[in-house]
């Protein structure tokens, strides 16, 4: 290998690696997590108590998470989250992502008064 070549392949070589070092280091990289890249968790339908979590195949009314959490609503109406300086409709088939820390609490609008409320802990 020509002293030419040598020069051309390293000077190449570290052009990429600037370029996987600013790419890694770009606002882009570091952007908060979407819906599509955190565990789903579903709001679903069951009687009795109308809605729940439904979590490793298990239904239940509180649920605590660490850090960004998405929700879908499988639920039958609209579900409302509601949190200390938070509130947020969620329709059905739709997904929320609930990353500030805090209690949360979850209806659906119109329920029964013997329906359950949903309470969910983000740390």
């Amino acid at each position: 290998m020509t002293k030419r070549m040598t020069t051309f392949l390293a000077a190449g070589a570290g052009l990429l690696a600037l370029a996987w070092f600013v790419a890694a280091a770009s606002p882009a990289a570091s952007a908060p997590a979407t819906a599509s890249s955190l565990r789903v968790v579903p709001i679903v339908m069951k009687d009795p108590g109308c809605h729940w979590f439904r979590v490793a195949g298990k239904n239940t009314i509180r649920l605590t998470v660490n850090g960004p959490t998405a929700f879908r609503n499988l639920d039958e109406t609209t579900v409302t989250f509601k949190g200390d300086h938070y509130f947020q409709r969620l329709a059905v088939h739709k997904t929320l992502v609930i990353g500030k820390a805090g209690v949360y609490r979850i209806k659906m609008v119109g329920q029964h008064h013997g329906d359950n409320i949903l309470v969910l802990t983000v740390r």
